[in-house]
């Protein structure tokens, strides 16, 4: 089945006006240069999994309907005693997206999810990691549109990586920030 050839809104404007402004602002000689992004790896950690096997397997379905692709449930590597975690255990679930889904994702982030967060005052500016990607947290899921409120039993957590092509900070920051990241000042 051959994909259509859909381009995402953010993409057309990545390509129509941010990467001239980026070659602009750090002066890059080749196209290749440009700093893009590279893919979005969400993560959520269910740590009450280790009771309910369940938990993982609804929390992958909730994850699975935010990225718009199949989640991934994770399995402990070790086990720990302390947490009555044993190994091969169902922690938590992941998924990565790429291209047009990672556009996609990204749009609803910025545009509709940050927007809905209780008290948000804008994302942190210094959690980048040296080499141009940045990771935030949301406390709750239930943030994004497609989860039905009334329906999700529990909220959880979860991590999102913006992975980019960007050399240091400063690119990564120049990207994200044409992409309207709404950063604290």
């Amino acid at each position: 089945m051959a994909e259509t050839a859909y381009t995402p809104r953010l993409r057309a404007e990545y390509d129509k006006s941010i990467r001239t402004k980026l070659t602009e602002q750090f002066g890059y000689d080749n196209v290749m240069q440009v700093p893009r992004l590279d893919k979005v790896v969400l993560n959520m950690g269910i740590g009450e999994a280790v009771n309910d096997r369940k938990k993982a397997e609804t929390a992958a379905g909730d994850l699975s309907l935010i990225a718009g692709q199949k989640a991934i449930v994770t399995y402990s590597r070790i086990a720990i005693a302390t947490y009555k975690l044993r190994e091969n255990q169902p922690i938590g679930c992941k998924v990565t997206l790429r291209k047009a889904k990672m556009y996609e994702f990204i749009d609803r982030l910025v545009n509709v999810a940050l927007p809905r967060v209780r008290d948000f005052r804008g994302l942190n500016p210094k959690s980048f990691d040296g080499r141009g990607n940045y990771s935030l947290g949301i406390k709750e899921h239930i943030i994004f549109p497609e989860i039905d409120f009334d329906k999700a039993g529990e909220s959880w957590g979860m991590d999102i990586t913006v992975c980019t092509t960007a050399r240091t900070d400063d690119e990564a920051r120049a990207l994200l920030n044409a992409f309207n990241f709404p950063f604290r000042q």
